[in-house]
């Protein structure tokens, strides 16, 4: 019985970190999937790996809450959210303006959403001392 008492309180823990890991892994593979497709290079791997559709992203942001993970643990996850709504927005109805201009857009808000992750962690880390 301790084996698997033991062997949960591992698992537990390994499933908290990767739930804390893995939306700022799908939002570093959203802003290279970005960048990468501006330059004119299309990798399939990266999207396979990185794509995320409503379902995981649904479960993502609800364990966010279940398991009481601060604010910038769902900072990527909010990033994601307004990356993939302003694609479909560009596919769908079609944004009237150029490659470079809707490039620099993206640019804007993840260096946005990078400066308040890394704001709040630090004021987080602060409170936490």
């Amino acid at each position: 019985m301790k084996e698997e008492e033991r062997l949960n309180k591992v698992l537990y823990k390994l499933e908290l970190y990767l739930l804390k890991i893995i939306p700022y892994l799908l939002a570093v593979c959203y802003f290279a999937n970005t960048s990468l497709s501006y330059g004119g290079l299309d990798v399939p791997l990266l999207s396979l790996i990185g794509g995320i559709s409503i379902l995981p992203f649904i479960f993502l942001y609800v364990s966010s809450f279940v398991f009481r993970y601060c604010f910038y643990h769902r900072l990527p996850l909010y990033y994601i959210l307004i990356s993939e709504c302003i694609a479909y927005y560009d596919i769908y109805f079609g944004i009237p303006v150029n490659n470079r201009t809707l490039f620099s857009i993206n640019l804007s808000i993840a260096g946005l959403f990078l400066f308040l992750i890394i704001y709040l962690k630090l004021k987080y880390a602060k409170t936490v001392r």
